[in-house]
């Protein structure tokens, strides 16, 4: 099957995504370490170990470096360049997709790193000799040469099919081999051909870059004018880039199912082992859901005992993603594309369960009545969220987090009932609220846990029920964060469907395995 929206997206990527002008704002391509890790590999074979240290830790394992010390690597430099453009076309191409956001934006080294450092001396290291060049009795055009080249050809990356009279301008004005003999005779006008480039410019850019393409008008000196053209260059190749996507997003939806999935299937031609850690994520979640439905076929009689629902286990595996472990880096292939994303809801997952903990036990100690008060719950929980924002990262900044939060609840419960009148929360509630709430820092804690319980069951409803099908129901502790608990399942949902859509083919055989193992029923329900 040919896809030739797709086909035109990566001829823009291979165009303009390795370039020094460009830089992928919402996603971290990490592929590119795996050309410099292979070659490492090969021409330095004692050395293994620590270009397998150095390589992403949350990228399948596109190699198996498992040959002894001296042999050649086991996949040719081509074929690992190949599968390479592979996955970083497929990450793209998803995050294209998934998220409308998506842009490139120019590259900027963070400030004061190292990078920016280096960055800074080489460009100013270049632009000092290309000063001097020109400034030498005669003048030196080697550079400024091999510039306007480098001018032209970001010039031609910009035209469109149509632009054939431009096209020929370009060539006829921009003629390299009549540019040297004007060099070599002394006869080249800098200023001439930097007139045409600026018109040139001003006829392709965005109107966003009208005012920068202007002031290029105004600049006399040269060294600084090659400076500023290539910069704005950079910019208009950066904003021909989020047209294009931008242009192409409603085609590639039509498409995107089939794209991925072929994607996905080259690479694992090419790598069989890259549905491993799909296959143990899987694995986990029958065990869990085995046991569940164990239990409660249990406590309801021998009769209820039935086969697993494949949709339910894919639906538990999920569910395990908000939850992950930071320090594990066996991901599943097939989400690492999304982690990001999950690792984000399953941050603000906690900080809800948490917001939903403290509200309860105010609500119990409180005995439910300056929740009443028009105003109350809105400005307690505002202060609840900005004291527990960034506390997610250790135990040590949770409990000292909540250390906060209690101190300032009990500060508010304590305004509001004096607002009322005489009656005020004694002390030993004041006491109790206060540490119950200190309290919720821990894993176990019952009522932190009972809160995630019914949380998990909110959301995994959802995933049975499909994105179509109406919010379940809430208890009564979550109705105060039901807005925030719905957009995060729907959220949660998107990715989750679509994630199933794609991969449903490469989960059917693991789970079948996994569901009917050889001797029962090949039969079972399709995980799609």
């Amino acid at each position: 099957m040919v896809w030739p929206r797709f086909e035109l997206l990566e001829l823009v990527f291979k165009r303009h995504k390795q370039t020094d002008h460009l830089n992928v704002s919402s996603v971290e391509l990490k592929t590119k370490s795996l050309k410099y890790q292979h070659k490492t590999v090969a021409e330095m074979p004692n050395q293994r170990e620590e270009a397998t240290d150095d390589s992403p830790a949350d990228l399948p394992c596109l190699e198996k470096l498992n040959s002894p010390t001296g042999s050649p690597p086991t996949a040719s430099l081509s074929s690992l360049m190949e599968l390479e453009n592979c996955v970083s076309n497929l990450s793209l191409a998803h995050e294209i997709l998934v998220n409308r956001d998506f842009c490139f934006k120019p590259r900027s080294p963070p400030t004061g790193s190292l990078e920016d450092r280096v960055t800074e001396v080489v460009h100013r290291a270049f632009w000092d000799s290309l000063q001097e060049q020109l400034s030498s009795d005669p003048p030196n055009y080697s550079h400024a040469v091999i510039l306007l080249h480098e001018v032209k050809t970001m010039l031609q990356s910009l035209l469109m099919p149509g632009h054939v009279r431009l096209r020929s301008q370009l060539d006829e004005v921009l003629d390299m081999e009549l540019i040297q003999q004007e060099v070599d005779h002394g006869a080249l006008d800098l200023h001439r051909l930097a007139g045409f480039i600026i018109n040139t410019m001003a006829s392709l850019c965005a109107p966003v870059r009208d005012p920068e393409v202007g002031a290029l008008r105004d600049l006399k000196e040269p060294v600084e004018l090659l400076r500023e053209i290539l910069r704005v260059l950079g910019l208009m190749k950066t904003d021909m880039v989020n047209f294009t996507i931008q242009s192409l997003r409603p085609h590639l939806m039509q498409q995107a199912v089939q794209y991925e999935r072929a994607k996905f299937q080259q690479i694992l031609d090419n790598q069989p082992a890259s549905l491993d850690n799909t296959a143990a994520w899987l694995q986990a979640a029958v065990s869990e859901e085995a046991s569940a439905f164990t239990a409660q076929s249990d406590s309801s009689g021998p009769d209820s005992r039935g086969p697993l629902s494949a949709t339910a286990v894919l639906s538990r595996a999920y569910m395990h993603l908000l939850h992950w472990d930071r320090q594990d880096q066996k991901y599943p292939e097939t989400v690492l594309m999304d982690r990001a994303r999950l690792d984000a809801l399953g941050q603000r997952l906690q900080m809800l369960v948490l917001e939903a903990s403290v509200l309860l036990l105010t609500s119990a100690q409180c005995g439910g009545i300056v929740f009443t008060m028009q105003g109350f719950v809105g400005k307690l929980r505002q202060s609840v969220t900005a004291l527990l924002e960034g506390s997610h990262t250790s135990d040590a900044d949770l409990k000292e987090a909540l250390s906060g939060v209690g101190q300032t609840v009990v500060q508010q419960v304590t305004e509001a009932l004096s607002a009322q009148g005489p009656a005020a929360l004694p002390q030993e509630n004041q006491d109790l609220l206060r540490g119950q709430i200190s309290d919720l820092w821990k894993q176990n804690n019952p009522v932190r846990t009972l809160t995630g319980e019914r949380v998990q069951g909110f959301l995994r409803a959802m995933l049975q029920g499909g994105p179509a099908k109406r919010s379940p129901e809430l208890s009564a502790p979550l109705r105060l964060v039901s807005a925030e608990l719905a957009e995060l399942g729907t959220a949660f949902g998107r990715i989750v469907h679509f994630n199933r859509t794609v991969f449903g083919p490469f989960y059917a055989p693991i789970l079948r395995k996994l569901l009917f193992p050889p001797g029962e029923a090949e039969a079972g329900e399709d995980s799609r």
